[in-house]
């Protein structure tokens, strides 16, 4: 038998296999994102950790630097920069709308290296913003785009504050 033939028969038998114990085939997951003119646009869906599919997306994709713009639902944990104890204080809110998300991607120490900040508001339109520490998708989805810079741009830390800044 043919090539053509063969995979014909076994799809077949597939597709018989799962109708005779009730299942279908599984769908498959829709892609994160697509490439545009000017880098990527991303659209997230309920569940999905937005820091850690920006980082795949730029290892994946070899990113050198970005600038990034959102927008969507989230549960975002917002942190205040402490200069005296050179951490963040964080605070969580659950089930709100990222009415401005922007930051950039960097590298640090050989690994994407994200600057998030965000404005969320709540559903009386009360409004909070600030660093981005972690963000989860919430009902609905999240819409990022990527504008990709062509020089590698890299974090550190600037010795003055402690802080982690930008340079190229």
């Amino acid at each position: 038998m043919n090539h053509f033939l063969l995979t014909s028969l076994a799809l077949s038998a597939s597709l018989l296999a799962h109708a005779a114990t009730g299942q279908t085939a599984a769908k498959p997951a829709a892609p994160k994102y697509v490439r545009t003119p000017t880098g990527f646009l991303m659209v997230l869906r309920q569940g999905d950790n937005v820091l850690q599919e920006l980082e795949q997306l730029t290892s994946r994709e070899k990113i050198p630097g970005a600038s990034l713009a959102g927008i969507g639902f989230g549960h975002p944990t917002f942190g205040f920069w402490n200069a005296q104890t050179k951490t963040y204080d964080p605070k969580a809110f659950r089930d709100v709308e990222m009415a401005s998300l922007t930051g950039s991607i960097a590298w640090k120490e050989g690994k994407p290296a994200l600057h998030l900040h965000g404005v969320a508001a709540d559903k009386t339109f009360a409004t909070v913003g600030g660093h981005i520490l972690a963000l989860e998708v919430g009902t609905g989805s999240m819409e990022i785009t990527v504008t990709v810079h062509q020089q590698r741009q890299i974090r550190e830390i600037d010795e003055r504050n402690g802080a982690t800044v930008m340079s190229w």
